[in-house]
């Protein structure tokens, strides 16, 4: 056996043990973390029901990013790349969901700031997620990913200005609506969906479910948002109640899908 294939089986077997390591260490390291992120200094009252969806998502989020990633290892090349930003979508929200619960069980205020700098990364991220399933069979062109990362980010940016007080609270609804419209337009009768024909049907599956899921999933965050400010001053915990859920649905359900025609595709090729 010459040098270069003692080279290259070297190499091979480097591979393979990143990639045996990589499989393990993520989920790993979020089991260790989860200890230190969920310690309380407060002690959580039983009529404190907003507080207990806090606990219940920020847990959820890092069982589904276990999930996510440990099931990224098994998909295909086209689907494991998907699983694995459904993981980054549910680990960013579990490290927030310790910091809002933290902020909401001591202060029964609204962790306005944790909540937006959490959405501001893992909506962008599912925003992805429909150009990653369909630019891998190329059934989308690549502007079409700005365009609804733009719209993305109207939506949240307009929000927060309205939340925040910057500017008036339902001149900024519209606004971020709009967004949201665009959105909703693009995926269901725009360009992200216009060669969808041609994709593959676990591609199709997917799509369509997560398009159903930013048609009405999403449609909770608005409501939210009206149910919060349509009284004299914010309902902080109606407005955290329906965000949590909402949260709890559409992040972990996005990646349900996702999972669901990876698993349906793996099942086809066998």
């Amino acid at each position: 056996m010459n040098q270069a294939n003692l080279g290259l089986i070297g190499e091979n077997k480097m591979i393979n043990l990143v990639n045996k390591f990589g499989k393990f260490s993520i989920p790993t390291i979020a089991l260790f973390l989860t200890p230190m992120m969920a310690s309380a200094a407060t002690n959580l009252s039983e009529s404190d029901y907003v507080g207990i969806s806090f606990w219940i998502v920020s847990i959820a989020m890092v069982a589904a990013t276990v999930f996510f990633l440990m099931e990224a290892n098994k998909a295909e090349a086209g689907w494991s790349t998907s699983l694995t930003v459904a993981g980054l979508v549910t680990l960013v929200a579990a490290v927030h969901y310790f910091y809002m619960r933290g902020v909401w069980v001591d202060t029964q205020a609204s962790p306005t700031v944790f909540r937006y700098v959490d959405w501001i990364i893992t909506v962008p991220l599912q925003i992805i997620e429909f150009y990653l399933i369909l630019a891998a069979v190329g059934a989308v062109a690549g502007n079409v990913f700005w365009k609804l990362l733009g719209a993305s980010l109207v939506m949240l940016i307009f929000g927060y200005l309205g939340e925040i007080g910057a500017m008036n609270v339902w001149v900024a609804f519209a606004i971020g609506m709009a967004g949201w419209i665009y959105i909703i337009w693009a995926i269901f009768a725009g360009d992200a969906q216009e060669k969808l024909s041609e994709a593959p049907e676990g591609v199709q599956s997917a799509f369509k479910a997560m398009r159903l899921i930013v048609l009405v999933g999403w449609a909770i965050y608005p409501i939210g948002y009206v149910y919060g400010y349509a009284t004299e001053g914010a309902n902080d915990a109606a407005l955290n109640g329906i965000y949590n859920i909402a949260d709890f649905i559409n992040k972990i359900a996005f990646g349900l899908m996702i999972w669901s025609a990876a698993t349906s595709s793996r099942k086809a090729v066998k």
